[in-house]
């Protein structure tokens, strides 16, 4: 069963439901990535770890974490070359004061500064702004927007590319960027979630019109997520 939304589903960024739609995002996406991209190219996983302390009277409680995110490389002599590093934004990495944001802000200053393209999928309309693209800038040049897509090529240091989404719209497709002289690969975003959606618990987990949205819609949106609802099959 697909979701009522056209696009991104505004119930899959509760913060108790939004980690399994991010791995999910990973895994369909690399798919989906992998499939399309030309020799001698590859999509791997990779994995940021950290651990969280609390410190309690009577012992130390450690929570490990692990956040996937997508690589394209390509081989190059002997081994491989990355091309292009790939996130789905977590609520960690938009939560200031966590590690996981703090590492995230680290990945993402080094890959900046380097010979890798970045692309950074934020679906989370909370939070604090933590995709490398000034907003001010985005907004002024493409107006209001509740999700985007920024990508920053290694070849192009002073151009963000950013893929502006409302809640209203259909997610776009994406050109990911290779290396100079090579063609982009195009990934269809909506293909991607609507896979994640189907093969998913969403649909017998979320009480749609009964569950809060988290964070909440504005009250234009939520008079229109109402009657998608309400125009919904079942």
């Amino acid at each position: 069963m697909p979701s009522p939304f056209p696009g991104m589903d505004p119930y899959l960024e509760n913060p108790e439901i939004f980690p399994d739609v991010h791995d999910s995002l990973i895994t369909y996406l690399r798919a989906a990535l992998q499939a399309r991209l030309p020799e001698p190219y590859i999509a791997v996983l990779g994995r940021r770890v950290w651990i969280e302390v609390s410190h309690l009277v009577v012992k130390v409680a450690h929570d490990e974490f692990r956040e996937p995110f997508i690589e394209i490389r390509v081989r190059h002599g002997d081994g491989q070359r990355l091309v292009a590093s790939i996130e789905v934004l977590s609520p960690a990495n938009k939560s200031p004061g966590e590690h996981g944001r703090e590492l995230y802000k680290r990945k993402q200053k080094e890959i900046l500064a380097s010979q890798v393209h970045l692309v950074e999928i934020d679906f989370l309309r909370g939070g604090e702004p933590t995709t490398a693209v000034p907003l001010d800038l985005a907004r002024e040049a493409c107006g209001p927007f509740d999700y985007h897509v920024s990508i920053h090529g290694f070849d192009d240091l002073e151009t963000y590319h950013v893929y502006p989404i409302r809640l209203e719209d259909r997610l776009p497709p994406v050109d990911i960027p290779l290396l100079p002289g090579d063609a982009a690969v195009t990934v269809d975003l909506q293909a991607v979630f609507d896979r994640c959606y189907e093969e998913g618990p969403y649909a017998r987990e979320i009480g749609y019109g009964v569950d809060a949205v988290i964070p909440p819609l504005r009250p234009d949106q939520a008079a229109w997520a109402a009657q998608v609802l309400q125009a919904a099959p079942g």
